[in-house]
């Protein structure tokens, strides 16, 4: 369901953050695409970023980090049949951004002067897959490090065996800004916080490892006593496990993956593969071969960037475009690409 008032919401936090403070507005980002398709090229777009993070790190029952920083630049980038130029500032500058412009619209082929119209900038609508809002500022510093305390002293409670707990806490806290030749204007608010547990067990002289944790597009209140439960049973379990580990035999084997982060091996596996940019040059196993079967029946594989608060989830990509969830292999049989 699209949220107009979120999705106006968010530009107005974008302007405020990455237009207002350097004296910029939608007319001066016209301005810039203006000049980029005085040349002939395909297509052009503007991407702003500001990026907040906080780190934290405890061991040994003490904290052994903190960090915090700002990031924010300007992106512009052009493009011509096959070819690609990009050019990018951190000074949010109309001077630095006109001079972006110029820079990449050398792309166009020599000789080539055809002026392409740049459409009036209308607000691509979304859906709201998560708040927008600060994650940071949602607990003060002692909290957070009294967080990661806590969590250390429950793991080390789970078992004499643990000898050592290493905890760590990040947010982030993302905004973006998309405008794009044929007039599109976007803008999206993303926070992100993860929590992570490493646990650290001996017995009888062999030392093991566990590790857990996790997070989303959520506040800090999301890390609750339940939650955070999880991850100390979870890193306790996996260490204690290994202290009973024996080495894997060598050779191929049949593996079973389970559900969550073991997906990483089918993103690399096939994911790339079914990429638009490497079927469209055909360079891909699966280049032409929609409707024949890649996989086993059974097989179905889906790409959704949909699912509400999880941190693989966005309102829109950085073209702007709304996410989506793509049904890419359906019972075998290759439906789509990415």
């Amino acid at each position: 369901m699209i949220a107009v008032d979120a999705t106006i919401a968010r530009l107005q936090t974008a302007r405020e953050l990455l237009l207002a403070p350097f004296g910029l507005d939608e007319s001066t980002l016209l301005k810039a695409l203006k000049v980029i398709t005085e040349h002939r090229v395909d297509d052009a777009d503007l991407y702003f970023q500001y990026t907040r993070s906080e780190g934290w790190s405890l061991e040994e029952g003490i904290v052994k980090s903190g960090s915090f920083g700002i990031d924010q630049g300007v992106g512009v980038r052009a493009i011509s049949g096959e070819k690609t130029a990009f050019a990018y500032s951190d000074d949010i500058s109309e001077a630095a951004l006109l001079d972006a412009a110029r820079t990449v619209r050398t792309i166009a082929a020599a000789g080539q002067s055809l002026r392409v119209k740049v459409g009036e900038h209308r607000v691509a609508a979304s859906r709201s897959l998560y708040a927008s809002f600060d994650p940071i500022a949602s607990l003060d510093s002692a909290a957070k490090v009294a967080l990661l305390e806590d969590v250390e002293r429950r793991a080390r409670a789970k078992d004499p065996r643990v000898v050592q707990v290493m905890a760590g806490l990040g947010c982030e806290y993302d905004v973006v800004l998309i405008a794009r030749a044929d007039g599109t204007l976007a803008a999206d608010v993303r926070p992100l916080i993860r929590l992570s547990l490493t646990v650290i067990a001996e017995q009888s002289g062999r030392r093991e490892v566990g590790s857990s944790g996790g997070g989303g597009r959520y506040d800090l209140s999301y890390f609750t006593p339940a939650v955070t439960d999880q991850y100390v049973d979870q890193a306790v379990h996996a260490a204690l496990i290994n202290l009973e580990a024996r080495p894997a035999p060598a050779g191929e084997m049949t593996v079973v993956l389970g559900n969550g982060w073991p997906g990483i091996l089918l993103h690399e596996a096939v994911g790339h593969g079914l990429e638009g940019d490497f079927n469209r040059k055909g360079s891909s196993v699966f280049s032409g071969r929609v409707g024949q079967r890649v996989a086993a029946k059974g097989v179905t594989v889906l790409d959704d960037g949909t699912i509400p608060d999880r941190r693989g989830s966005l309102t829109i990509d950085d073209e702007g475009t709304p996410s989506s969830r793509s049904v890419l292999i359906e019972d075998g049989i290759l439906t789509g690409y990415l």
